[in-house]
Formats: structure tokens, sequence, C-alpha cells
């Protein structure tokens, strides 16, 4: 074999190679190598390398000793079950995972290649930062990842898994991301414990400061929480079944064996008779769409609300809920985040949005009004009133006030709106409203308590109900609930040409109110 092929094999080893102690203590920290991440996610042999034998330049503080190939990142082209990507992978063997001058040009590289091909990228985090020895070199790599980060921001769909440490500058990058997953021993944070102690003097825990349960329920910056690195590769393969190359695709469609007309007769009790009482709306989702088909984002952070991806004939769609069974549904500041976030999401990519609504209203209180539920919640009327994609929106039960308006009603442009016979529609619960209408008339009663009840029944056989609605062209139908899948598969296939009406006005884009 003549010697510059043997060269050539030689240095090719060295960059799929990590030292078996590093590899070792990886394994006892329940993480896989970055070379088995990847072998994990990508098809065999797809994987087709950028800037394969990338050297970061020495900068003094003995950094020409500590040169490898590639720079502490894998990054390239490659499929995941026949769908083409753009990968990159961090590993932490080499400096910790430190993002320098050339790590970050692979990654920025990679993102940009992606856009260009159409495809969905894949970060696979972990590092610890900032490569503090090359200095403002490392910064200006971490604000091109970013600018990529916002060039393919509804372009291409952007997955990144935090299998690691992330801090400091690294986690703005996936903070730009369409998803993050996260695994149990994972963590996230702009300063450590350490800082934040010797700045402020909180004493806290790397966990409890930016670990995967915090993210997942308290911050909402993850979407999903995993225990290991092979349970996060296999979520980013089902997340990528769902969704589509890019901005210019529609969802993939998966064959399904679930009859798109299939009646459900549990549906037709599901909820309640009484008003008060809560349950689960995901028992309805799971019913309605293709059998075990709904993929929640999100679901421990703000509870309130549900949503997801899910199946419908086949089909994929988006899916928006509130959920009784936790603050009776009321809508939040979190929860408004969350919708509105994945409302726009969806509508990017192409994804028809199918809303559940069972609402009493926005959260009142002290604390919601201080910390701006008027400007979280005009987040949900924004998305739903930018959206373009197929809106169908279901109300259940309640449906009160401004979160009536919110949750994709006619107003904001949903093209078909439906109820069931349990709808409540009004200003307010009666409740509330009786007390001001009649409000002489109960103060003068001598059994104001059962007149109340008279005065309730009345509010809402003659206003809360879907027939006061649906005679203002504001309900298009009220359906028996069993109807409900076929109803919106046959809802689906026509408005799956939709094309807007009329042109917007013209702009460079709008201002939500973020």
């Amino acid at each position: 074999m003549p010697s510059r092929i043997e060269d050539l094999l030689r240095r090719r080893s060295e960059t799929q190679r990590v030292s078996e102690e590093r590899a070792r203590t990886l394994h006892e920290q329940g993480k896989l190598t970055v070379i088995e991440r990847l072998n994990l996610l990508l098809d065999p042999d797809s994987l087709i390398p950028i800037g394969r034998y990338v050297l970061h330049r020495a900068t003094g503080f003995g950094m020409e000793l500590r040169k490898a190939y590639g720079d502490g990142v894998i990054a390239g082209l490659g499929s995941v079950n026949g769908r083409r990507v753009a990968v990159y992978a961090q590993d932490f063997t080499f400096m910790g995972g430190s993002v320098g001058e050339m790590h970050a040009y692979k990654i920025a590289r990679t993102i940009e290649t992606a856009v260009k091909l159409g495809i969905p990228v894949i970060g696979l985090n972990d590092s610890g930062g900032a490569r503090i020895q090359e200095g403002v070199d490392s910064l200006k790599g971490y604000g091109d990842i970013f600018y990529r980060n916002v060039m393919a921001s509804g372009v291409v769909p952007q997955i990144v898994a935090i299998l690691g440490p992330c801090a400091g500058g690294a986690v703005y990058s996936p903070a730009l991301a369409d998803f993050i997953i996260m695994t149990r021993k994972s963590y996230m944070f702009i300063t450590g414990p350490k800082v934040v102690k010797a700045s402020i003097g909180e004493d806290i825990s790397t966990e409890e400061l930016g670990g995967a349960e915090v993210h997942a329920s308290k911050s909402g910056v993850a979407h999903f929480v995993v225990e290991d690195d092979r349970e996060a590769v296999n979520l980013i393969k089902k997340l990528i079944s769902y969704l589509p190359s890019n901005n210019a695709e529609d969802p993939p469609f998966l064959e399904t064996k679930d009859s798109p007309y299939r009646e459900d007769p549990t549906l037709d009790s599901i909820v309640p008779e009484d008003p008060a009482k809560p349950y689960d709306v995901r028992e309805i989702i799971g019913r309605v769409f293709d059998y075990e088909s709904f993929l929640e984002v999100h679901a421990n952070f703000a509870q309130n609300a549900v949503v997801g991806f899910a199946r419908l004939g086949g089909h994929g769609v988006c899916v928006v809920a509130n959920q009784p069974a936790v603050m009776a549904g009321s809508l939040d500041i979190d929860s408004s985040d969350k919708i509105s976030r994945f409302v726009t999401f969806c509508d990017s990519f192409n994804f028809p949005i199918i809303t559940f609504v069972d609402v009493p209203g926005f959260l009142p209180g002290s604390f919601q009004e201080h910390h701006g539920v008027i400007r979280h919640g005009a987040k949900i009327i924004y998305a739903y009133a930018d959206a373009t994609v197929p809106k169908i929106t279901v109300i259940l039960r309640k449906a009160y006030g401004g979160a009536y308006i919110a949750m994709g009603s006619k107003h904001l442009g949903a093209d078909f709106v439906l109820a069931w016979p349990t709808a409540e529609i009004a200003v307010m619960g009666p409740e509330g409203a009786i007390e001001i209408i009649y409000k002489k008339e109960l103060e003068s009663a001598e059994n104001p308590e059962e007149l109340a009840k008279t005065f309730v029944e009345k509010y809402r056989n003659e206003i809360a109900n879907p027939y006061v609605p649906a005679s203002r062209g504001y309900v298009d139908d009220v359906i028996i609930p069993r109807e409900t899948r076929a109803y919106l598969y046959k809802l689906l296939t026509f408005l799956m040409d939709k094309r807007e009406k009329q042109p917007r006005p013209p702009r460079k884009h709008g201002v939500p109110p973020v």
C-alpha cells in the first residue's frame, strides 16, 4: 500500500478514536462516546463528514500540545431511517467538548448546509462551554452559530439533545432550536452554582439550578426528558418521523390500519355532566386520533395545556388542548407561551392545527397580572391569527371570555369550528354572570341560593350553549362526540389544499408580544 494512503488511513482512524480510558469513564457515568451516539442515530455508513481534519489554531496556553482532528466535534450529513439530515455531535473527551473558533465553524457550516439542502439539523450537545484559551475567537464562533440558528428558524427543523453539560453561551443555540431533549444527568445554565454562590450568595446544587427536571417542569426550556443517551436517540428518530424536512414540504404521511371513519361511543359520555368536574383531555386525544400516534410535547411544563403531534388517517397534525384536570384548564403565563410557540412552529412547517377547547378563562390574581399574563396571553392570539395552515377547533365544554377568542376561534381565522352538545360559550361562566345580571333580584330574594340555581339554568339554556353562537355562524356545526374523528378527517381532506383568501398587508414581519 502506498505510504500516502497508509498515512491517510492513520489520520482517518485518529478522527474516529476515543481513548479506552476516557470511553470507560463515560460509560461509568452512563454516557456513550460521540462515535457510539452517532452510530445509534445514523443509518450505517451514511455519515459524510464536514471538516473531518479541522484543527484549532495554536493560541498559547498550551493549546499547541492539545490538538485533535475535528476539534472536539464530529459534523456532517447522513440519514436517519432513510431521511436525510445534517448532524453535529460534540466530543466531551477532547477538552470537555469546549467550543473554540474551528469547533464553532463546523457547527455553523453544518446548519448553513442544512438550510441549503432543506434537511433537518440534529445537534448532540455535550460541552463545558466556550474555550477560555481562545478568548474572543470562541465568542465569535458562538455568534456564528446563533446567527445560523436564526437563519434556519422556520426553514428546517432544529432538534438538540443535551447529553451532558451545557453552560454559559452554549445554552443559547439549543434555546434557538425547535426542540430540546435532555437526559436526566444533563444540565443547562447561564452560570454554575459556584458563580451563583459568589455573586448573590445563593447556595444551590447543579440539579436544582439547571437539571433536566427543572427545565422540563419550571423553565420550559426542555421539551422532553429521557433517561439516557439511547433513549434520547430513539426519541429523535420518533420526532423526525413526524416532521417534514423543510418548510416547503408537508408532514410525512404514514399508512394506518386505523379507519379514519371509526366512531368511539365512549366519547359521548367522557365530558362530565357537572361542569365543575375535571377530566383528562388526553383521553379524548387518544380516542380521536390514530391509535397510539400522539406524541406529547412539553408534557411536564404548564400542564394546564396539552400540545403535541398526532396522525389522523395517516396525516400528521398538531394538537392543542386545554387540560381541565389541571387548574380547570385555565390559561396562564406559562401555558400561553407553550401554546403560542407550538402553534407558530406548526404553522411554519405546514401542520394542520386541531384545537380542543375547555377553558374557563385566563387565570386571575396579582401574580399573573404583575408578571404579564396580558402580554403572554396576547401571544396565543397573535400565533393563531398569524397562522395560515388549516385550523379546526372543537369546543368540548367551557369557552369563556377572552380565552374563548384566543383558543383558535372563528374570529382569529379558524376554518371550521365544531362544538359538542356540552359546550358552554359565553362572556363568563353562568355563576359569575347571574351575579351581575340578576344582582338586584338575588339581593332581595328570600332564598337567594335556590333562585341562583334557577338563574344559572336559565343562563345556560338561553346564552351559554353551542346553539346561540351557531346561530351567528361562529360555530359551524354541533356534533355528536363519537363523530369527532370522522368529521375531522373529512374536513382535513378538504382543507389540505387551503389557500389564504386574501393577501395580507405587505410588511417585513409582524411584531409579536414577546
